[in-house]
């Protein structure tokens, strides 16, 4: 049965003519036609077995293939070689095992670049906590602009001022609306009574449309307040805010600083070995740096220090103004005075019923 399957495949492989000769090929194609056709209907490679000779041979010629070291080849007898069968097995382990080291060599990288973070970190967490246990007690140096550092203990103290001031006004908001609200209830308690009680209807009516004016004057003051509020809201809760946290970035800087200051002093002090060289080139590195990043932040406190001092004056310019004129104007009863206070500040009230946002003031 072997030497047909052979027979079949030797066959199908050379092409023979009705003379018996063997035929030329026409084109390279037809030979890959044919070689890709025995590949599909001949034999398994490596399951038979390869005929050395040509057709026709002797048994002893069949050599098992597991014997063959190296690609698998075909035999063709007219011209005398052997074509290698590529896309077998020692490829494809080639390729699976370069990607499976590719990807070990990146999770390795990733693991690297990790450790490395940590490790700088830790040690810079190490120093500034050693630096500032030291100032603690009094045992360490540090960099004291005095100066710069009265300006921000006055900024701080003002901020806790101005906050103290936000906290009267909302309480003040929350009162004034509180009596808003129970002007508005008795105007209309009044009114109703003028309508059912015919001997007091003048009486009641007197009161009843006093009650409504204070209620108008009292939403167009509230107006006025509110917007005090805000405005000393965005100062101290932003703008004050965003200041000191650029403040504690400079003393976080600061503090690095002088942990890497004093390390570079320490090394200096020690053996001048080869060793103790290398570390205090690292140490002066890091140091400069620190440095760099210390002065930066410095410089760019001292900018918004003197930008907010700006701003500050001049929004409270025109908030306590605007506070003032519009107390005064509703405490006075000068209704025509209240609502150009209002005007002279562009300060628009909301209709009634419109204390919810529309969607559109939502988005």
């Amino acid at each position: 049965m072997t030497d047909s399957v052979m027979s079949k495949a030797a066959t199908m492989e050379i092409p023979i003519n009705s003379n018996g000769d063997t035929g030329a090929l026409a084109e390279d194609d037809s030979l890959e036609q044919d070689l890709q056709q025995v590949m599909v209907s001949g034999p398994n490679l490596n399951e038979t077995s390869i005929v050395s000779g040509g057709y026709g041979g002797a048994a002893e010629g069949i050599i098992p293939t597991g014997s063959i070291k190296g690609p698998a080849v075909c035999y063709n007898p007219e011209f005398n070689k052997r074509i290698p069968v590529t896309g077998f097995g020692s490829n494809m382990q080639h390729s699976t095992s370069s990607s499976s080291m590719t990807a070990e060599e990146a999770t390795r990288g990733v693991a690297v670049e990790k450790y490395e973070a940590v490790k700088k970190w830790g040690l810079n967490t190490y120093k500034c906590t050693k630096q500032m246990i030291s100032e603690r007690f009094g045992r360490g140096s540090r960099t004291v602009d005095l100066e710069l550092e009265a300006q921000i203990e006055v900024l701080r103290d003002t901020k806790r001022k101005y906050e103290n001031v936000l906290r009267l006004a909302k309480a003040l908001t929350n009162h004034f609306y509180n009596m808003v609200q129970t002007q508005h209830a008795l105007g209309d308690t009044f009114a109703d009574l003028s309508q059912k009680s015919p001997e007091l209807r003048d009486e009641f009516g007197y009161n009843a449309e006093t009650q409504k004016l204070l209620c108008k004057n009292g939403e167009t003051l509230l107006g006025a307040i509110n917007f005090f509020v805000s405005s000393i809201n965005t100062l101290v809760n932003k703008t004050m805010e965003d200041t000191l946290w650029t403040i504690r970035m400079y003393e976080n800087a600061r503090l690095e600083f002088d942990a890497y200051r004093s390390d570079l002093e320490e090394l200096s002090l020690g053996p001048r070995d080869a060793v103790t060289m290398a570390r205090i080139d690292a140490a002066q590195e890091q140091y400069q740096v620190h440095k760099e990043k210390y002065e930066r932040l410095r410089s760019d406190v001292i900018i918004k220090l003197k930008f907010l001092e700006e701003n500050k004056v001049k929004v409270m310019h025109k908030q306590l103004l605007l506070f003032h004129n519009a107390i005064s104007a509703y405490f006075a009863g000068n209704q025509q005075q209240l609502e150009q206070t209002l005007k002279q500040f562009n300060i628009k009230l909301r209709p009634p019923g419109a204390d919810k946002p529309s969607w559109l003031e939502e988005q």
